[in-house]
């Protein structure tokens, strides 16, 4: 372990902290986040590989690599049985008890995240995510944000309640890893 290791957990933990205080709809948090370090890495990195593989899907497998090479990984996702109750049909159904009635009922078994979803609850993750690697950028960490890390993480059963994950992996290295990739 370096120091430089220590500080990356920190600024996870920070990340998270700006996850969580980040501005949403109605005051109201649906947002959960779980920071996978060591060993979970490891798992991570698995249950991207087996879904790419599964799917035919190389970036999930390239992606992978980054995820095993990190220091550490923020997810942080959205309850997915959620809405702001507005009825505005920004989810495609007319009100949102509607939508809530339709969850999974249309979704292949392999599809990757639940759904239908609360349009503004989404919204409410694009900040979180935004807001966590706002405060990675602060810090000099560096992190990317992956699609295939929270999908990882979801079939891990790491997110209890949501529907929708993302991946932040975080490295301080000399030279950027996140950057020149292949596949």
């Amino acid at each position: 372990m370096t120091f430089e290791y220590d500080a990356v957990e920190t600024v996870a933990r920070l990340m998270a902290l700006s996850a969580r205080t980040a501005p949403k709809a109605r005051g109201t948090d649906v947002i959960r986040t779980t920071i996978a370090t060591g060993d979970d890495l490891v798992l991570l990195a698995r249950a991207m590989r087996e879904f790419g593989e599964k799917r035919n899907a190389s970036f999930f497998i390239r992606d992978a690599g980054n995820i095993e090479a990190s220091d550490a990984c923020l997810i942080v996702g959205a309850l997915l049985a959620d809405t702001v109750g507005l009825d505005c049909g920004g989810c495609g159904y007319p009100t949102c008890a509607d939508m809530l009635k339709a969850q999974g009922e249309n979704l292949p078994p392999t599809a990757p995240f639940g759904g239908p979803n609360c349009t503004i609850r989404m919204t409410d993750l694009g900040i979180a995510v935004g807001s966590a690697v706002k405060t990675a950028s602060i810090h000099n960490v560096d992190n990317r944000v992956m699609y295939t890390a929270g999908v990882g993480a979801l079939s891990l059963g790491w997110m209890e309640g949501c529907g929708v994950a993302y991946g932040i992996p975080l490295r301080a290295a000399g030279k950027d890893i996140f950057f020149d990739r292949t596949g």
